[in-house]
């Protein structure tokens, strides 16, 4: 293990989960994750062993089965697992932010019923909330839920479902006007309804659909879906948090939670493309002499390891901020953002040290090349980013009178 992105602070308990976790991306991940993505094949074995590392309820409470842990824990735990398959931590991640909004907002009920079988990987979360066309403007969303005696019935085509093929349980975010009068903002007419399902693709409940695996430039291995709901009949004590109206709410926690996330798989990208760029330049000679000892590459390198450990350091922050109860938008923002847009420029500076081998799929660059831009639109885009920022800095630097 290097000297970059080291977490001052940590419990014994975190030392130990996070060299588990290391130890197995270094054993089980790394070695069949460019042949995985190569094929975009699910990683089975690879899912199964993070079952029975408890990874899936890292922050269930123990109460419910799960191990209780900090967002801090998770987030570099995310970090260590993007180190080794990007594709590998967006498994978890929206079953985690599934998890994370059911601890929050749930009936007692619905923790009883979702939270242990969550905690164990049986039951695996998915979250719906864009829609075709809708890109970032999550208030124009035009999925419907429509109250029918116990149930509501939902009509409306979803996008950009992660685990949408193999989630067993999805968090739908859906318009209801029951209790709404005509003029109620957008955003406060608006339900998250938790839909039980078959894993597979195609019809895999009455009125539910999964169309099959939306073919990717990267982040291969995952299944990105969309959902087609036509007279999708739930019951209404699977409105999350038993009332309607709230989802906007609901869904914007579990995205602020997500944010940290995105900032943590750019750190672990980051940290390995650095370890590939500067393995390479010990290695590869020029003019009789590794270019790790031509002055231009040892720029490259000490800009590539200082984005590594700045990105690190606000993900850090912002995943400490929301363990201490604070509200952390602003720095969830700013280290979504900078971690994504240095993940890009450290993963293209190791692509070039490496040269044409960089071009090469025999290479590890190659890969992470097709999927450092994920992270640029992932959880909401750079621009989006900036919005929430620096509304929030004028909130916060408000002139007075």
């Amino acid at each position: 293990m290097g000297r970059l992105a080291q977490t001052d602070g940590l419990t014994d308990v975190q030392r130990e989960i996070l060299a588990t976790v290391r130890d197995f991306v270094d054993k089980e991940i790394l070695p069949v994750a460019t042949g995985l993505e190569h094929r975009d094949e699910y990683p089975t074995r690879i899912v199964e062993g993070l079952k029975e590392l408890g990874l899936f309820g890292l922050m269930i409470p123990e109460e419910y089965g799960g191990l209780g842990e900090s967002l801090l824990t998770y987030a570099l735990c995310v970090e260590e697992l993007s180190r080794g398959w990007m594709s590998v931590s967006g498994i978890v991640n929206t079953h985690f932010i599934v998890a994370y909004m059911l601890k929050q907002h749930g009936t007692q009920e619905q923790k009883d019923h979702f939270l242990p079988r969550m905690a164990t990987g049986e039951v695996r979360g998915a979250f719906s909330m864009s829609e075709p066309g809708l890109g970032s403007d999550v208030s124009a969303i035009t999925s419907k839920g429509v109250r029918d005696g116990d149930d509501f019935v939902l009509d409306g085509q979803k996008m950009w479902l992660t685990n949408g093929g193999s989630s067993t349980l999805v968090a739908v975010l859906c318009r209801t006007d029951e209790g709404h009068p005509e003029g109620t903002a957008p955003h406060k007419s608006m339900t998250t309804f938790l839909v039980e399902k078959e894993p597979g693709f195609g019809q895999v409940k009455p009125g539910l659909t999964i169309p099959g695996k939306i073919d990717k430039m990267g982040y291969k291995g995952v299944d990105t879906t969309e959902l087609i709901m036509d007279g999708l009949r739930v019951p209404a004590d699977r409105v999350l948090g038993g009332v309607t109206g709230r989802g906007f709410y609901h869904m914007m926690d579990g995205v602020e939670v997500g944010r940290v996330n995105v900032a943590a798989r750019g750190c672990g990208v980051a940290q390995r493309a650095f370890e590939l760029g500067v393995s390479y330049a010990q290695q590869r000679q020029t003019f009789g002499k590794p270019i790790a000892q031509h002055q231009a590459i040892q720029f490259k390198l000490a800009e590539m390891a200082t984005k590594v450990e700045a990105a690190h350091a606000m993900m850090v922050n912002a995943a400490r901020k929301k363990d201490s109860g604070q509200r952390n938008d602003l720095e969830a923002g700013m280290a979504k953002y900078l971690a994504s847009e240095y993940c890009k420029e450290v993963v293209e500076d190791s692509f070039r040290i490496h040269g044409g081998y960089g071009f090469s799929k025999e290479y590890e660059i190659e890969r992470l090349y097709r999927e450092a831009p994920m992270l640029l639109i992932g959880e909401g885009t750079a621009e989006i980013q900036k919005m929430i920022i620096g509304r929030r800095l004028l909130e916060e630097y408000r002139i007075q009178g």
